[in-house]
């Protein structure tokens, strides 16, 4: 049976993260990772003599697991199981598994290393069968592991790891796609880390590319060649050295190998990168634009990278900001590569993205082809586009398609991007400074006071003006709100608290509003037609691929609509859900993916909610369906006890109010509760019991506490004992609806673990596609068309409230209140 992605990402974390004490993630990575490397090479590649890694006799991770509890365990893992794959697929050294002062000593690296071996003999984990066609469970747990140790890993120590967005932004704007590659095409990175960006060009290619890449840190190095490996590309070349000093690919001449593609994120301002260079007479002919700083190795990457292109070579490269704009022997070479055309564009990214530095860094895009006819360059403002995430940000899906979307059609957008002429850049008074905000200018339009509205009222007309997106859709609207006061200048016709109304129920705003939802509804109901498609092995990376395109496409001129946020909550929902709920689909089926459903978690509740015996469970949320939640089978055929359980909250909740109000009525000094220790039904049953009234006297007792409202009237209060005898009974009503809940809830539950069992194919249907995903999307919708009469009532409202007070009324209040003072004074004897 199928495991959930997220499920198995989240569990293999949480267990390793567990195991790993007082281990830097940085060094712990490497155990897990290689853990998760043997078991994935075991699983789809032992008894198969032409796959491609080759699993020896003896050293498969069932070897491993036959170990768990030798005494001799980590020297047996490094000499019976890694040292022969190692040697059989000439593979760079593993971390060592007896390496007591990571590890522990004795026992404690028993236990350690063999209940690591533990969290990977699991059932679930069962890499042979466990993979949709398009789906890589496995390398994207890899992804999903290595995010986190990078993340724990602190400054510096991080630098392995490329964030994915980053890697997938640089993979799509180089332009690699299914049909400008072929097996002949090749792409490299001269700093590949653990690869995750020449395995994002990969991905872009559509086809088996050839992969090459270099790294410095021989651990870093095989966890790239892992991660190959894991990802299915266990061709690619992968040499652990030292790119600048010793390039390890190279041609026949012995010049510098060229590649169709090159990508990379190299260490950011390295100080040592001249060490073994011979800068004045490179043999590779790298530095013939420059000689970069002893103690900046940027631009020694920069023109590594260059060198190392095709004369039709296309690449990307991350480096910090300061490269677009510093001066001396660095200004020289961005001049000298500006003037032989090589910089296709420049992306301008957020700070803070990477794990080894907080500053802001850009991708500068290159392009050999036609280079000499370039006659400017593309640039892109992003900065301001990402989420936090912790302590770090991170682009959105949104903002990852705005940038490649705006980069491959090379769209000029305000306050964005830009095509900005290469004589202009050469321009003395910019002097081949590449700063991003010279060219595009990212500053908002400034919200200007105006005098005049201050001094005689109304609203300026350009703010409304400025408005012009909303009144392209709703010019009439713009009539009914403001009327012409004098030259430039408008009147509110609404009450600002009718403003809200007045737009929701213009006709042009509904107008708006159901062709919005029309298009939406079009897109869903075709959308619902291939998720009903999906069965075992269907792809879900093309399923989501199509959905998306078609919603940006369907939503591209929308005037007030952003196409890239509704896709934004389609991508976050995909992520968080459907692609979890598909993936089992397209493994089981939707029959057998019922049986997800039927695994309920009922009556115990334990740690993070998994099955223990610390408490009692009532009603729903002691039943937890896998693909179909429990509220939601509640909600869609037992809605009746739903009903009935709401109502009887619904007494408790009054009940309780009135129990409140009494309570602080009755604690003041002189109130019934005044010497009660504590308050509750038990106390004042017991004072209520003291005062036993005849019929007689309670009758009397009803004007005990009389209190006159006006002259002329008087109301009556509730004596003591009514008091008393009203809390009394309202205690009793919340215990009686709470019974009520729970013999309704047991009901309940009892009717949902029912339906899970008998529900039929098309039912589990109709409650995945309408009533789960379809409803969870429409709702985004709904958040999308709030936003837009939110917005234009918080600015019109905003304008109104700003000059509402004119400068001459607020002279006549502040001469009455004046005059008010001055009354007071006089009458009081102070003024004569």
């Amino acid at each position: 049976m199928a495991i959930k992605k997220s499920e198995l990402y989240s569990s293999l974390w949480a267990s390793c993260d567990e195991l790993r004490g007082g281990m830097d993630a940085s060094q712990y990575k490497d155990y897990v990772l290689t853990m998760l490397f043997v078991k994935y090479i075991s699983d789809k590649y032992k008894n198969d003599p032409f796959g491609a890694i080759e699993v020896p006799e003896g050293a498969s991770f069932d070897d491993m697991v036959a170990l768990i509890g030798n005494p001799e365990i980590g020297d047996k893992i490094n000499k019976q199981i890694l040292n022969p794959i190692k040697e059989a697929n000439r593979l760079t050294d593993f971390p060592d598994f007896n390496d007591e002062s990571k590890l522990g000593k004795g026992k404690d690296l028993v236990d350690t290393v063999s209940n690591l071996i533990r969290i990977f003999n699991d059932q679930s984990l069962d890499f042979t069968k466990n993979s949709a066609e398009g789906d890589d469970i496995l390398g994207d747990a890899y992804e999903f592991l290595m995010r986190h140790f990078a993340t724990e890993s602190g400054k510096s120590k991080g630098q392995f790891y490329t964030p994915a967005e980053v890697s997938r932004v640089l993979a799509k704007v180089i332009g690699i796609n299914a049909n400008n590659s072929s097996n002949q095409t090749t792409a490299y990175d001269p700093t590949c880390g653990s690869g995750s960006l020449l395995l994002k060009v990969a991905n872009e290619s559509g086809k088996d590319i050839t992969l090459y890449g270099q790294e410095k840190e021989t651990t870093t190095a095989n966890l790239a060649k892992m991660n190959m490996i894991l990802h299915n590309s266990p061709t690619a070349e992968i040499v652990a050295d030292n790119t600048l000093t010793r390039p390890a690919y190279k041609e026949a001449d012995g010049s510098l190998k060229r590649f169709e593609y090159v990508v990379a994120n190299p260490p950011f301002s390295l100080k040592s990168w001249s060490n073994g260079v011979n800068v004045e007479a490179d043999e590779f002919d790298r530095f013939a634009l420059g000689v970069p700083p002893e103690k900046n190795g940027d631009y020694a990457f920069l023109l590594h990278i260059i060198k190392s292109l095709k004369k039709t070579g296309k690449g990307a490269v991350v480096l910090p900001h300061g490269v677009l704009f510093r001066g001396n022997a660095e200004g020289e070479i961005r001049k000298n590569i500006l003037k032989k055309g090589y910089i296709k564009g420049i992306i301008g990214l957020p700070a803070n993205l990477f794990y080894g530095t907080g500053i802001p860094a850009c991708i500068i895009v290159l392009d050999k082809e036609y280079a000499e006819h370039r006659k400017g360059i593309f640039m892109i403002d992003a900065s301001k586009n990402f989420v936090k995430d912790g302590n770090k940000n991170r682009l959105r899906e949104q903002d990852i398609r705005k940038i490649t979307d705006v980069f491959s059609a090379q769209e000029e957008l305000p306050r964005y991007s830009r095509m900005v002429p290469m004589s202009e850049i050469a321009d003395p008074k910019n002097d081949y400074n590449l700063n991003i905000p010279r060219y595009i200018d990212t500053q908002e339009a400034e919200d200007i006071q105006d005098i005049a509205a201050h001094l005689q009222g109304g609203i300026p007309e350009r703010d409304v003006a400025a408005l012009d997106a909303y009144w392209k859709v709703y010019p009439n609207l713009k009539q009914s709100l403001f009327t012409p006061l004098r030259e430039g200048y408008v009147q509110l016709n609404v009450a600002a608290t009718d403003i809200k109304s007045t737009i929701f129920n213009h006709p042009e705003y509904q107008a708006f509003a159901t062709a919005l939802a029309d298009t939406y509804t079009n897109w869903l109901q075709t959308q619902a037609q291939r998720w009903l498609a999906v069965g075992e092995g269907s792809n879900l990376k093309e399923l989501i691929a199509q959905m998306s395109e078609d919603l940006l496409q369907a939503f591209a001129d929308n005037p007030l609509v952003s196409n890239y946020d509704l896709y934004q909550h389609l991508m976050s929902y995909w992520q968080e859900v459907m692609q979890d709920d598909l993936y089992i689909i397209s493994l089981d089926g939707w029959k057998a993916g019922n049986e997800w459903n039927r695994q309920v978690i009922k009556g115990k509740t334990g740690k993070d909610g998994k099955a223990g015996k610390d408490k009692e469970v009532a009603g729903l949320a002691g039943v937890q369906g896998r693909l179909i939640a429990a509220e939601l089978l509640a909600k869609v055929y037992f809605e009746d006890l739903q009903v009935q359980i709401n109502a009887q909250e619904q007494v408790i909740e009054s009940a309780q109010a009135s129990l409140t109000e009494i309570e602080e009525e009755q604690s003041s000094e002189d109130g019934l509760f005044a010497d009660l220790e504590k308050i509750n039904a038990t106390e004042v049953g017991k004072l209520l019991k003291q005062l036993q009234p005849t019929k007689k006297a309670k009758a009397a007792a009803k004007h005990e506490y009389a209190m006159v409202a006006e002259p002329e009237a008087v109301y009556e209060t509730k004596s003591s004992f009514d008091v008393l005898e009203e809390y009394v009974a309202l205690d009793i009503s919340i215990k009686k609806a709470n019974a009520e809940i729970k013999k309704l809830q047991a009901e309940l539950e009892k009717a949902v673990i029912e339906k899970y069992a008998e529900l039929s194919e098309e039912e589990i249907k109709d409650l995945l596609v309408n009533q789960k995903w379809t409803a969870h999307l429409q709702s985004t919708l709904v958040q999308e068309q709030d936003k837009i009469s939110q917005a234009l009532t918080q600015r019109i409202n905003a304008l109104a409230e700003r000059y509402a007070t004119t400068l001459g009324k607020l002279e006549a209040e502040v001469l009455e209140a004046s005059n008010n003072v001055k009354s007071h004074l006089e009458k009081m004897g102070w003024i004569w």
